[in-house]
């Protein structure tokens, strides 16, 4: 798989949407999560939150939560917007810190798209670097108008000393 990656720096992010808490056992969230994209579509969940974009990210993202260390085989997934300002009624709100993320874009547009470029990088790209992960969110940022989806994996940069 030939893949587009930079490691970018980025001060903190906010975001507003909507989450939903899904199990990894037997690829659940790999159905789940699909069909909460269309139910937020059919709801007009998508029109109202890119309303609310007015941060760092344009378009729509999906953040994932690993909960494993909290309740077994379990992630939470947002569909949110990066939003400054006071978080509208009926959404959620959660900031990431400040962080250096590689930033890894899809090769096609369609939904599957996501799903090969996730495999790549947790079954060939993280064994074979040395980047470590920094341990907050991961983001799928879907920037819309013919653009590519992006998956940002935050990480620690490693200071080289001589």
């Amino acid at each position: 798989m030939n893949v587009n990656h930079n490691v970018i720096e980025q001060q903190s992010l906010t975001f507003v949407g909507i989450k939903r808490t899904f199990s990894c056992v037997d690829g659940e969230n790999l159905r789940e999560i699909p069909k909460m994209w269309q139910d937020a579509l059919a709801d007009g969940i998508e029109e109202r939150l890119n309303g609310f974009n007015n941060g760092a990210i344009p378009g729509l993202v999906g953040i994932c939560i690993d909960q494993r260390e909290l309740q077994d085989n379990q992630m939470e997934y947002w569909i949110a917007t990066s939003h400054a300002g006071e978080v509208p009624e009926g959404l959620v709100s959660i900031e990431l810190p400040a962080s250096h993320w590689v930033v890894f874009e899809a090769e096609e547009l369609e939904p599957e798209a996501i799903q090969r470029l996730w495999h790549y990088i947790m079954t060939e790209w993280f064994p074979s670097t040395s980047y470590q992960h920094a341990g907050i969110p991961e983001l799928e940022v879907y920037r819309g108008h013919g653009a590519p989806p992006q998956v940002w994996i935050p990480v620690v940069v490693q200071k080289v000393r001589f």
